[in-house]
């Protein structure tokens, strides 16, 4: 989970079931949350949470959560993209609105 939550900060657009899109929403906007705070405890809680990657922590503080200064909440939105060939599992994108 910590690896996908990684990628939607990274890419700020992913692929990925929707099982798994759902699981990873509510810790990708608690995170955001915690970088609006900006202060050195919500920059260490961050860095704990996405297995001490800085790079994501400082793109998280730096650059996205100030784009949602403003915004209260709902971060991300999931689009259905239909069925996967193979399994038929239901394919979303996970992207940061």
């Amino acid at each position: 989970m910590i690896n996908l939550v990684k990628e939607v900060i990274d890419h700020e657009r992913i692929q990925t079931s929707e099982a798994k899109a759902k699981a990873v929403k509510p810790e990708v906007e608690k995170l955001i949350t915690l970088a609006k705070r900006g202060d050195l405890h919500a920059r260490r809680q961050a860095l704990s949470a996405l297995g001490q990657d800085k790079f994501a922590v400082y793109k998280l503080f730096e650059e996205i959560a100030p784009r949602y200064s403003e915004r209260a909440g709902g971060y991300t939105r999931i689009l259905r993209l239909g069925p996967r060939r193979s399994d038929a599992t239901e394919m979303v994108l996970l992207e940061l609105v």
